[in-house]
């Protein structure tokens, strides 16, 4: 019951009834008008009330020096100022102390619905194969062993290793590969990974908690745990001034036997600027920064972007656009055209369904290629398609397909390692028996990504590339962009082992990633920055940052804005002290009251938060 009275009466409604009386008090006092109630109770009663919970709440729960808070010295100085009377200056430090908390609140609220999205991936159910008949059976009865049947278009239950069947694979909420992978007998399968075309039997291997995707939920969860709430920098001051304040008061009272001056050095030393410089700072950058298209969900991660010396980028959909493009047409038959081979070989995909097919269309309608109606199409799972063409076999595939057909690969294999070394994807066609070309395929370096890195370089901030792609694909984009680390080949739990390993060794590190095998990474890391347009909500939902038109140019602005932010809040903390300094002088020589002495602090509040509000109009482009 007491806990929904004081958030009733932290709240912003009641808040602004305070600050409404508040003033009808301090209007009615500068005009000699008195009430039989001062107006100022009501401000005392509304943002004292929650004022003295949290103090009384710190001083019992919280350990150690903990206990000794902002809360607890100003709501002293209330109590002190309801004793001498001056009700306006009791009520005036609760208030401020008030729109302080609701100010910080705003900027720190977050949704945490990510991992329910997450855990949304892994399968129900499983279909297993017993005395051979498939059986459905719930996902918790799965055990090592089991062998499990998964048709096309489904999701994959278990971790384990195809024993029977080939297909394609979309991996890429493990891997973060644009290009779903061919797999065959022998071939490792991750939970949560979707089985693209061929129907395959699975022998388990991690089942329930073992399995990767569950893996991955629990890193989620752990990170999770890890993010440390935002601490009020008036609270680690608070320890030094509780005491100080109440010294001071003692031995002014003391010295000068007037108890009105020993309670203006306790209304006086109230750190309401200094609890109003952070949140109000944090909210003009947050403020300007969502007029650029950035979300940043909470003052924390704004506070460390500006602390950041190094950012983990990850490739696929965030320095790359995460889908594959034509990049090579490689004729290898004299006698026939570039546009014959590409004409040919759209003709046979155009009925696949095939990233790598969709993508070839996609060329072929740009360069305006001609394309033929195939009289038959025959798919084989993981290696390629067959198809007639005006009488012709067509043959689009891998080098397995070729081998399968009897079609000589030999004098393809420059041009294939070439290929292999630039990470890139391709298709070998043939026709007649004979291979005619190679088509390669790459997923593009975001337009602006090198220009990023470079401005990144010059604030001094070190770009590290994290990937599931391969070595030869990560080594391909890095050379292009400029990036001299990299990691690769990396599973989600990989990419968390490497953000550690930078923190271990000393770095402030942020994240960049937009897919789901992501999440733990963004979690894991000081600050996660998630592609918002084109991102899995997964990554969005685990990250402190969102870029909502995933245009990664704003990255140097999003530097900049954090590091001007945190110059501000010290530059703001700095000023409060000195007008606290100031006003406690003037407070032992008598120059101020508890009055003129609240209106002092709240002078100088406001002057603090204008200085906070210059950041939203200042340009950081």
């Amino acid at each position: 019951m007491l806990k929904k009275i004081n958030d009733f009466l932290s709240g912003i409604a009641m808040t602004a009834v305070a600050g409404v009386f508040l003033i009808l008090s301090f209007i009615l006092s500068i005009n000699g008008i008195s009430l039989l109630i001062d107006p100022a109770w009501v401000s005392v009663l509304i943002s004292g009330i929650p004022l003295l919970y949290l103090a009384l709440w710190r001083v019992m729960h919280n350990k150690g020096i903990a206990k000794i808070s902002s809360a607890l010295l100003i709501s002293v100085a209330m109590i002190a100022a309801i004793l001498i009377g001056d009700l306006f200056a009791a009520g005036e430090v609760a208030f401020i102390m008030a729109l302080g908390a609701i100010l910080e609140d705003k900027t720190t609220e977050r949704a945490r619905k990510g991992l329910k999205n997450l855990i949304s991936l892994v399968p129900k159910e499983a279909r297993i194969i017993r005395d051979g008949k498939e059986v459905i059976s719930p996902l918790e009865s799965v055990r090592s062993g089991d062998i499990i049947r998964i048709l096309p278009g489904e999701s994959i239950p278990v971790d384990g290793v195809i024993i029977k069947g080939n297909t394609s694979i979309d991996q890429k909420i493990m891997t973060g590969e644009s290009i779903p992978a061919d797999k065959d007998v022998g071939d490792e399968v991750f939970s949560g990974t979707m089985n693209m075309y061929g129907s395959i039997d699975v022998k388990a291997v991690k089942v329930g908690k073992d399995s990767s995707i569950e893996n991955l939920i629990r890193l989620v969860q752990e990170a999770e745990d890890k993010k440390a709430p935002i601490a009020r920098i008036a609270d680690r001051w608070a320890s030094i001034l509780v005491p100080v304040a109440l010294m001071i008061a003692l031995i002014t009272y003391l010295v000068t036997g007037n108890i009105v001056r020993g309670v203006t050095v306790l209304v006086v030393f109230c750190p309401c600027a200094l609890v109003l410089a952070t949140p109000t700072a944090i909210m003009a950058a947050i403020g300007q920064a969502t007029r650029k298209g950035i979300i940043i969900k909470s003052g924390e991660s704004l506070e460390k972007m500006g602390k950041v010396d190094t950012i983990a980028f990850d490739k696929t959909g965030t320095l790359t656009y995460g889908k594959p493009e034509v990049s090579d047409v490689m004729v290898l038959d004299g006698n026939i055209s570039r546009e014959g081979l590409l004409c040919l070989a759209c003709s046979a995909e155009r009925k696949s369904e095939h990233p790598l097919a969709r993508a070839l269309m996609e060329y072929a309608s740009r360069q305006e290629i001609e394309i033929m109606e195939p009289e038959a199409f025959y798919m084989s799972a993981g290696r390629g398609i067959r198809a007639i063409i005006e009488e012709r076999e067509v043959l689009c595939g891998n080098n397995a397909m070729m081998e399968e057909y009897g079609v000589n690969t030999a004098e393809s294999s420059v041009y294939a390692e070439r290929l292999g070394n630039e990470g890139k994807a391709m298709i070998m066609v043939a026709f007649d028996g004979t291979l005619r070309g190679i088509i390669g395929f790459s997923d593009e370096v975001r337009d602006g990504a090198k220009e990023m890195l470079e401005k990144l370089e010059k604030l001094d901030v070190k770009a590290v590339l994290l990937t599931g792609d391969n070595r030869n694909a990560a080594s391909y984009a890095a050379s292009i962009m400029g990036i001299r680390e990299i990691r690769s080949d990396l599973l989600p739990e990989e990419k968390v082992e490497a953000i550690m390993a930078l923190r271990n060794a000393g770095s402030t590190v942020a994240m960049v990633g937009d897919g789901v095998n992501d999440a733990p990474g963004l979690k894991t890391a000081d600050v996660g920055i998630a592609m918002g347009a084109m991102g899995s909500d997964i990554a969005v939902e685990a990250a402190d940052i969102a870029l909502m038109s995933d245009d990664i140019s704003k990255i140097p602005y999003l530097k900049r804005l954090s590091n001007a932010t945190v110059n501000t809040i010290k530059l703001s903390i700095t000023l409060s002290l000195a007008i606290n300094a100031a006003a406690i002088v003037l407070s032992l020589l008598g120059v101020l009251t508890p009055t003129t002495g609240a209106l002092w602090h709240n002078a100088g509040s406001v002057f603090v938060v204008l200085i906070a509000a210059l950041l939203y109009d200042r340009k950081f482009d």
